[in-house]
């Protein structure tokens, strides 16, 4: 279990980064784990720049991030 707890507070931070970004959760993590998978090279890495438009705050991000979140 223990290595489980710093996987947890990524994704907390992530989804809290998101939520302070006005974005909705859902869409912004859906979208996120699609381009990620499409970044992966043949050894498994991602370049750090590929990353930059990813990131909650960027501009560049799709209209479904931003879409209104149910009540």
């Amino acid at each position: 279990m223990p290595t489980v707890l710093p996987i947890l507070g990524d994704i907390y931070s992530i989804t809290e980064s998101a939520r302070a970004n006005g974005l909705n959760v859902y869409y912004y993590i859906k979208y996120l784990l699609e381009q990620l998978a499409a970044l992966i090279d043949e050894e498994g890495n991602i370049e750090r720049s590929e990353l930059e438009p990813l990131i909650p705050w960027s501009k560049t991000l799709p209209a479904d991030c931003y879409s209104k979140r149910r009540n």
